[in-house]
């Protein structure tokens, strides 16, 4: 068994959507980021860093694991999926991984801060991380437009860069007309191990038609990026 402490974020997505995709069974612990649970010393002893998402492998003598990316690959190898075992395959789905840890993921992130988070609108800043995550954005679309996949096959580097791509919306970049990510981004949706790691622990409302839940989200976020 698998005990998975996380919350409704793109990297809390990656772990949930892995271990639907892998079909392992996993127990999930809600952390509250508005409350700073990840801050309490509890949760210290599984994340030194005081971050979502993190697993303990019960079966593995509570052993813990911290870093979205990190439990990816502790996954992925555990259980021989969504990773290949020769070294040219493996590397493949490193890279593209490792592109999202390094590119996508950092730069919606500061996005989201500047354009949502942030009382105050600092156009430069905001232009910034948009106009870098829509170059980001074009990178992926260039290499789907020669593979079904991220790698040869699908794999943990397709679930990391789709649970933060679909939230293009919030970051404010515009990629509808990148015509072969929307195909892949249709096609990840259309999983139905994706649809269900998407609503752990609980399903997020679309918050560009619910002004409301919208502001309420981002006065939330607000508080942990202060943190």
């Amino acid at each position: 068994m698998i005990d998975l402490y996380t919350a409704s974020t793109p990297n809390g997505w990656k772990a949930s959507v892995t271990l639907e995709e892998l079909q392992l069974p996993y127990a999930v612990h809600p952390v509250d980021l508005s409350a700073a649970q990840q801050k309490q010393e509890w949760f210290l002893k599984i994340c030194p860093n005081g971050r979502i998402p993190a697993i303990v492998d019960r079966e593995e003598g509570d052993f813990a694991v911290f870093e979205s990316g990190a439990i990816m690959l502790y996954l992925a190898e555990k259980t021989g999926q969504l990773m290949p075992s020769d070294a040219k395959g493996r590397s493949e789905v490193v890279q593209w991984l490792m592109f999202q840890m390094g590119g996508i993921g950092p730069m919606m992130g500061q996005a989201n801060v500047f354009f949502r988070y942030f009382p105050e609108k600092i156009q430069p800043a905001i232009d910034r991380y948009q106009n870098e995550g829509r170059r980001l954005f074009e990178v992926l679309d260039n290499r789907l437009a020669e593979s079904e996949w991220l790698a040869a096959e699908y794999s943990i580097a397709d679930i990391a860069n789709w649970c933060w791509v679909r939230s293009y919306k919030w970051s404010g970049i515009e990629c509808d007309d990148l015509v072969h990510l929307k195909r892949w981004r249709d096609a990840m949706r259309e999983r139905p191990a994706c649809e269900r790691g998407v609503q752990v622990p609980q399903k997020v409302e679309n918050l560009e038609e619910d002004k409301e839940a919208a502001e309420k989200f981002a006065r939330n976020a607000r508080k942990m990026v202060q943190t």
